[in-house]
């Protein structure tokens, strides 16, 4: 697996992201499926541990990739396709106002079957100020400010 992200991000088709909260190892966020020329868009993947959902890690984990890719990689489109099922990864989806396209039936082979993803996105030009500046002024005022989640906190590239 490791040899395979290494590739792919090699070849400019990847880009892995370990989360560490705490000086702990809690998730990961690859972005993958990097295409260029006319399209230039990726797509993100993530889990987080159980222990620090809810807290903020992985909105600001995406909030950071997200920017990361729209102002140093040059992506122009990002997308997240996420089981309809799957609550806790549409709040993330659904903090930071990416933009519900549709359904895709199924999309991926996962625990033996093809399964519904829906597909989310935002592009360059919606986050002119950066997702997570965008993310951050949207949170409330009075829900309290975890230091460690700070852009050299929240995620490290993967190796």
């Amino acid at each position: 697996m490791v040899r395979h992200l290494r590739s792919e991000a090699n070849a400019g088709r990847m880009l892995p992201f370990v989360i560490e909260y705490q000086g702990q190892l809690v998730g990961q966020l690859t972005i993958a499926g990097i295409t260029w020329g006319s399209m230039c868009s990726g797509h993100v993947g993530y889990w987080v541990d159980q222990s620090v959902a809810g807290r903020g890690v992985m909105p600001t984990a995406v909030a950071l990739a997200v920017d990361h890719c729209f102002r140093a990689v040059g992506l122009h489109r990002i997308e997240v396709c996420i089981r309809p099922e799957n609550g806790p990864s549409r709040r993330v989806v659904e903090k930071l106002g990416f933009r519900e396209e549709g359904l895709r039936p199924r999309y991926l082979h996962i625990d033996g079957a093809w399964r519904d993803h829906l597909v989310f996105a935002l592009t360059a030009e919606e986050v002119p100020e950066g997702l997570l500046t965008r993310w951050r002024r949207s949170r409330p005022r009075t829900a309290p400010r975890d230091h460690q989640n700070t852009p050299g906190n929240a995620g490290n590239p993967g190796n």
